[in-house]
């Protein structure tokens, strides 16, 4: 058996998320199909780095399957990506040691969130931005991204359908740039993990920063509280870009 390791790209618009389920379209079922197809019928699973939800794309989202034989890495892009569907493409494929693994190998993850703050819903960006129409103040939101750099109890900032206890992280870089040919805010944040829905709460509150409903540094409040009700907000999946994963 040779070890993979490919990073995807993925428009998660028509998909129910990253992880395998009976019946519905995700990207792991894709990328086993295509397998299952390239070895005549053998199921090769496929491990992600983490799951996505329903509606969040990825621009580096890395996995690994062991693959019966040894194909050269490119004769593996070209061959898994002639099975892609449009909205899938394998950008890179290597072959890795046996004792790589795509999730537990994770040191950092850089998410990317993008926001229309145009006044209506962009009929063209609906599926790739959150929204946002209300009055921002720029100065407000940066000053609040420096609360969020270095190790914090993110229990304010999980959703309840997650699964781990342990609710602190650490926050390498926040940062946000303003698009103003597209009238985007684009948010980044790096760290050593993210929790269920996270990066999405975590847009949520910043934007209410911004728009003067909440303290400019609201968030150490909310990093003591440690309750979700508190922070309230959950911005749409949409906008949401898994970026890159560093091991």
């Amino acid at each position: 058996m040779t070890r993979y390791k490919l990073t995807v790209a993925y428009d998660g618009a028509k998909f129910h998320g990253f992880q395998r389920q009976p019946k519905l379209r995700t990207v792991q079922g894709v990328l086993e199909k295509a397998l299952f197809k390239m070895t005549k019928g053998k199921q090769i699973d496929v491990f992600g780095s983490g799951r996505t939800d329903a509606g969040v794309h990825a621009l580096g989202q890395v996995v690994h399957f062991d693959y019966p034989g040894e194909i050269p890495a490119d004769n593996m892009l070209k061959a898994i990506n002639s099975l892609m569907p449009l909205d899938v493409i394998v950008k890179n494929s290597e072959v890795v040691d046996e004792t790589f693994h795509a999730r537990f190998g994770v040191k950092r993850k850089t998410y990317q969130y993008r926001v229309d703050c145009g006044k209506y819903t962009d009929p063209f960006k609906r599926f790739y931005t959150g929204h946002y129409p209300y009055k921002l103040d720029f100065k407000r939101i940066e000053s609040a991204l420096e609360d969020l750099k270095g190790t914090h109890d993110f229990s304010s900032f999980a959703a309840s359908g997650g699964v781990i206890e342990n609710k602190v992280r650490t926050i390498y870089n926040a940062s946000m740039q303003y698009n103003a040919s597209q009238n985007e805010l684009i948010f980044e944040f790096t760290g050593n993990g993210f929790l269920y829905n996270m990066v999405r709460i975590l847009v949520a509150t910043l934007l209410e920063i911004g728009n003067g409903r909440r303290d400019v540094h609201d968030l150490l409040r909310l990093y003591e509280v440690k309750d979700r009700q508190q922070a309230r907000g959950t911005a749409p999946a949409s906008g949401l870009y898994l970026k890159e994963v560093f091991y």
